[in-house]
């Protein structure tokens, strides 16, 4: 009769033991399901309050991303923005999304590309369309230019670039010269060194920035705008930045705007977030030409052509 009830015994202690594991599981998953809730809810708010903003330019199709067939092109607008002075595009990438090849194009067009601006009856700095028309105006002054239909915006403030790559945990990039920065306050005497080195948000801001420094000028300054784009696409893309939603939202809803919804964006994040791995960079060719007493960046028709056939190509690959 001992050894039954030892066992009878040992039997209930199991039994209570695994309500106990399964209570716990439970709780977790409540806490989980509570925190995906939450997330889920806050991304909606933010991107819907917050960043969206549609320009009259673009007339998209959400069943488009819906579907997840079709190439995107997405406009990458980097802007200062400041309370006495309403900015200008110094940043202008074209981003190109192939779901088929799950492939990523990046074409950076340089600030003083001289242009007709769209809307504003002139020719002129592509940079100076923001100013003149904001995004919109500046979306339909890229489109003419390379003769494209895009997709969507993105438009950020540069000095919200910092608050972003903190927000993320700081981010890796691969520095193609090496320099000593001995300009802006911000990150002054920060010796930015050759090869990969990591980078906070006034660093990043900083590498993103600097142009006297580069023997390529603007064409180098662009590559690493590029670099730190992918880095913080990357960073943003890991689970790890999933502790870090509350930052990653605060810096997003206060500097960067869009005409994506909130859906969309999670159709692009299913449909095509694997392109992040397979990417191309190019830089808009020209030659410089003062007209007036102002210098710009000139780019023949040729180059214009072979823009709109990279991007054209890129998009038709199966």
């Amino acid at each position: 009769m001992g050894r039954r009830t030892e066992r009878i015994q040992e039997k209930k202690k199991k039994k209570k033991g695994l309500k106990i594991f399964l209570i716990i599981l439970a709780i977790l998953f409540i806490i989980a399901g509570a925190f995906a809730l939450y997330v889920y809810n806050k991304v909606k708010s933010t991107v819907e309050d917050d960043m969206h903003e549609k320009v009259g330019s673009i007339d998209n199709d959400p069943s488009k991303v819906k579907d997840g067939t079709e190439a995107l092109n997405i406009l990458l607008m980097g802007v200062d923005e400041r309370e006495s002075d309403s900015g200008r595009a110094d940043t202008l990438i074209i981003l190109s999304l192939n779901p088929n090849t799950d492939s990523m194009q990046m074409i950076s067009i340089p600030r003083d590309t001289y242009t007709e601006i769209v809307g504003h009856g002139t020719e002129d700095k592509i940079n100076h369309s923001f100013t003149f028309g904001g995004a919109d105006m500046t979306v339909a002054t890229v489109e003419k230019f390379a003769n494209i239909d895009l997709d969507y915006y993105v438009k950020i403030n540069m000095e919200g670039l910092s608050d972003l790559v903190d927000a993320v945990g700081g981010i890796t990039v691969d520095n193609p010269i090496d320099w000593v920065e001995s300009g802006a306050a911000y990150e002054k005497g920060f010796h930015y060194k050759k090869g990969e080195i990591e980078l906070n948000g006034p660093e990043a801001l900083g590498f993103a920035r600097m142009r006297k420094q580069d023997p390529e000028g603007d064409v180098g300054r662009n590559l690493r705008q590029r670099l730190v784009i992918n880095a913080i696409i990357d960073k943003g893309a890991s689970v790890g930045s999933v502790t870090r939603i509350d930052d990653i939202l605060d810096a997003l809803g206060t500097n960067v705007s869009t005409n994506m919804s909130f859906d969309e964006m999670k159709d692009i994040f299913k449909n095509y977030r694997d392109a992040r791995k397979n990417h191309t960079n190019y830089q808009v060719q020209g030659y410089g030409e003062y007209i007036g007493p102002y210098w710009y960046l000139i780019v023949p028709d040729e180059e214009r052509q072979n823009v709109h056939n990279m991007i054209v190509e890129h998009n038709n690959k199966r």
